[in-house]
């Protein structure tokens, strides 16, 4: 193991992937937001060795808010000459292992036959379960939907609220974590059709960093699947999401201009 900033060069040396879990966790009556202070500068920190010493690797983000995060992640490797769109992301799959398993509670299915893509961001009302597109195909009366979404959107802060200040989500955090990476490795390796949501570089919408499912290979991204047909239900949470998107992105974005 390595500890400690003067080991950090030799950690990151020759490394093909960096997860950041980094940061300060959530009490009752945080937003992620609210985290950002502390977090920025750990993600702009260790973003900046990783930018030097391993300039190829994948870089997956946990530590939030994400929606600030990945922006500061890119801007760092922008500054250092080395930016790859196709390697940097946001890790979201919390949120669609959360959504996976109510949908599955609330029709008796098993959460690991449940694939729910979820777009937008990773906070609040930018978390956008795109339930029309379930697997298996899935309906629900429109105000079990509403109360459904808006569970999904909250799964965090119910999390943070039961753990009374002793933090946010631990274990399920590190099986959606890991999910992503294990993903991200397979795909590295060479196999087919592997497909994960993760808040990335976007062109999908008006929002410069977006979630959509994204095909997975060799290089990073291969490609970007897109938003795909949704319901007027779910365009309505796409527009309502934008102007906190964006106020995320360039909160990160100027964060890291000025990061010394």
């Amino acid at each position: 193991g390595f500890m400690g900033p003067e080991q950090l060069p030799e950690c990151l040396k020759g490394c093909d992937v960096v997860v950041i879990p980094a940061g300060v966790p959530r009490k009752p009556g945080m937003t992620r937001d609210d985290l950002f202070n502390t977090n920025a500068s750990i993600v702009a920190t260790l973003t900046t060795a990783c930018a030097k010493h391993c300039p190829e690797a994948m870089i997956c983000i946990i530590s939030n808010p994400v929606n600030s995060t990945i922006p500061i992640t890119s801007e760092v490797f922008k500054k250092q000459g080395v930016y790859n769109p196709k390697k940097i992301f946001g890790v979201t799959t919390l949120d669609i292992v959360r959504a996976n398993t109510f949908v599955a509670e609330l029709k008796g299915l098993d959460p690991a036959q449940v694939t729910v893509p979820v777009i937008g961001g990773h906070a609040g009302k930018t978390i956008i379960p795109l339930i029309s597109q379930c697997t298996p195909k899935v309906d629900f009366p429109q105000d079990q939907l509403a109360k459904l979404t808006g569970r999904i959107q909250e799964a965090g802060t119910e999390v943070v609220q039961a753990k009374a200040g002793a933090g946010s989500a631990t274990l399920s955090m590190a099986y959606a974590g890991a999910r992503f990476v294990f993903s991200l490795l397979e795909a590295m390796k060479g196999k087919q059709g592997v497909v994960e949501c993760s808040f990335v570089k976007s062109e999908e919408t008006e929002s410069p960093y977006f979630s959509t499912p994204l095909l997975l290979g060799k290089n990073g991204i291969e490609k970007n699947l897109g938003i795909g047909k949704i319901t007027p239900f779910e365009e309505k949470m796409v527009a309502e999401a934008m102007a906190e998107l964006k106020a995320s992105i360039k909160k990160g974005e100027d964060f890291a201009k000025n990061f010394k």
